[in-house]
């Protein structure tokens, strides 16, 4: 369904013939959609605004990750612009102290850790879709990319479940009563996964069509809608800090997106 949004017809789903094994083989992926879910959700339940700049440090975890357990570093060009990306994070979290006007470093602690955390699964859930698609058998049983994701999502939800009972179990029945009562919480609870549902299914597609670092850079470029949307519908406006540090970090992800093609056509025109 994805697909119309781009005004294209959307292609037929037809019913997959999966095997007990290709579930548990897409376990691992539906495990860290889960978790980087579930920690980017506590990530912006601390402060909103730096959780997303923290969460457009993505691609840097992305490369240590595939670098480490993958064997697919990036190149030295682009490994040259993870600095600038932590950097940017990293200034973003300081704070100027109104007496001396020095910095110091000060940033809020869920935001971080949740934020590093689904940085980390969310480069391990790109890696593993990407390894799952280039088994053919797989792929020819599961009948299409659509299929897969929506198998993924299902698992994915069975794994979020016992984090949901054990971090607000105790309101569920308030959920519920909010549920058969509020005709807003419905409209937005249905909008809402609906968005997040078609928003992966584009990310998967996108991972088949390029690279797992690729696709994390793609997804990190969207935090600069997200951080002005937010600052708009929070009230909450940018520090001086944090604006520099975001244009600093999403810079350098741009950079790190381009820069492998802008040195080969240097390269192509010196020749």
């Amino acid at each position: 369904p994805i697909k119309l949004c781009g005004f294209q017809a959307p292609d037929p789903q037809p019913i997959p013939s999966s095997t007990t094994n290709d579930i548990i083989k897409t376990g691992p992926v539906a495990f860290c959609a889960a978790a980087a879910h579930s920690a980017s959700v506590f990530a912006l339940g601390g402060d909103p605004l730096f959780g997303q700049i923290v969460k457009a440090g993505e691609p840097v975890l992305s490369a240590v990750v595939n670098t480490i357990f993958y064997a697919s570093p990036p190149s030295v060009a682009k490994a040259c612009c993870l600095p600038l990306i932590v950097g940017g994070v990293c200034f973003a979290s300081m704070k100027a102290d109104p007496i001396t006007g020095g910095y110091v470093l000060k940033f809020d602690t869920t935001a971080l850790y949740f934020g590093l955390m689904a940085n980390a699964f969310a480069a391990f859930k790109g890696s593993e879709n990407k390894k799952l698609m280039t088994d053919k058998a797989i792929k020819e049983r599961y009948k299409g990319v659509g299929n897969q994701y929506a198998v993924t999502e299902i698992l994915a939800f069975l794994i979020s479940l016992p984090v949901m009972l054990a971090t607000e179990g105790n309101m569920f029945p308030t959920f519920i009563k909010l549920l058969t009562t509020s005709p807003a919480l419905r409209f937005n609870l249905v909008a809402s996964g609906l968005a997040f549902y078609l928003y992966n299914e584009l990310a998967t597609m996108t991972i088949k069509k390029t690279s797992a670092v690729t696709a994390s850079v793609a997804n990190t470029a969207k935090r600069v809608i997200v951080l002005i949307w937010m600052s708009l519908i929070t009230g909450k406006p940018l520090t001086f800090e944090q604006k520099v540090g975001a244009t600093i970090a999403i810079g350098g992800v741009m950079l790190y997106s381009a820069i492998d093609d802008l040195l080969k056509k240097m390269k192509t025109k010196s020749n």
